[in-house]
């Protein structure tokens, strides 16, 4: 979609808006179902990165203690409890700027999805910048889905991220896509950005190709000690938007509503399951922020009449259409 349409989409009356994007999930999704997903921080804090928002980054003092790579062992014990209290999808995220093929650290991870892929969960990491090789290192070892979010427009990036740029991110997700896995990438909402940085960043997303099998929408959760650590919280309608705008704009993703969920009413949460939010990530703890319980979250789900998906571990990643230009692409000159 260009960003003109999602304008156009964003500014139609809040219910006008809620009904289209319904429409579209009913479409593509008709079973209506949520899929629940674990995230794990195998590696916490020290990043090299300097990301404005995240409490793991070494810049920053931060109340956050360091935690060197988890063993396999510890790993695995969170996959199984993950598991067993119904989720399908296990996601893993270290705090570092990427990984080198060959490292030790690399092959301790490859070592750690091989045995996460046997409990026949959907495998999901989050390890910074990837290669070509490292990328299909990972697929080979069992990775379905590699998270690599955008964050926010490339217009407002360099506001928020200065070690790393936006075709950075963008080369990434090209590698995880040539590699046959697939791409869950979204963005935060709270970064200091315009609307039009919203929906700049849906613009990109929107024409990837192929598109992301799933795309998180995040609301930034202030963390002590960061540079944005007193920015306001989103407004809730806004939050509603955004899910409705990214479901029309990426038809065929699950669209998570991830970060933030904890200072949401029950309320809040059914509005965007409405506007097309399938997913959550389901657990106390969200790498290093707080999260709703399993329990509140199960008992939401029952009051809504939401069923859970199961897990699809032989899932094939979005097929490139090759009537397209691949993707990713930065339509903004000069981004890149």
């Amino acid at each position: 979609m260009t960003l003109a349409e999602l304008q156009a989409l964003h500014s139609l009356p809040f219910f006008d808006l809620l009904k289209r994007s319904h429409a579209v999930h009913e479409e593509n999704f008709p079973d209506g179902k949520i899929q629940l997903c674990t995230l794990l921080s195998i590696k916490t804090g020290g990043c090299s990165e300097d990301c404005s928002y995240c409490a793991q980054s070494a810049h920053y003092k931060t109340e956050l203690e360091s935690q060197v790579l988890l063993e396999k062992e510890e790993v695995m014990k969170h996959a199984r409890d993950a598991k067993d209290s119904g989720s399908t999808r296990f996601c893993m995220g270290a705090a570092w700027k990427g990984v080198r093929g060959g490292t030790p650290k690399f092959e301790q991870v490859l070592d750690i999805v091989r045995e996460v892929a046997t409990l026949e969960m959907e495998v999901c990491v989050t390890l910074g910048e990837l290669g070509p090789e490292e990328a299909r290192q990972l697929r080979d070892a069992g990775v379905n889905a590699y998270n690599h979010n955008l964050d926010t427009s490339p217009e407002h990036y360099p506001n928020i991220v200065t070690s790393h740029t936006y075709a950075d991110r963008l080369r990434t997700i090209r590698n995880v896509q040539d590699a046959g896995m697939s791409v869950c990438c979204g963005g935060i909402l709270g970064l200091s950005e315009t609307i039009t940085d919203r929906l700049r960043l849906l613009e990109v997303i929107s024409n990837f190709n192929p598109h992301p099998e799933s795309v998180p929408i995040n609301s930034l959760m202030p963390m002590p000690g960061t540079p944005m650590a007193h920015n306001p919280q989103v407004d809730p309608f806004d939050l509603v938007r955004m899910i409705a705008c990214a479901r029309i704009a990426v038809p065929t993703a699950k669209v998570r509503l991830s970060a933030g969920r904890d200072r949401l009413s029950d309320e809040v949460q059914a509005l965007c399951f409405f506007a097309g939010a399938n997913s959550i990530f389901y657990g106390e703890k969200l790498l290093t922020g707080e999260n709703p319980t399993a329990e509140a979250d199960r008992k939401l789900l029952a009051k809504l009449g939401l069923e859970t998906l199961d897990p699809n571990c032989a899932m094939e990643a979005p097929k490139h259409d090759h009537a397209q230009p691949a993707s990713p692409a930065c339509t903004t000159a000069g981004c890149c």
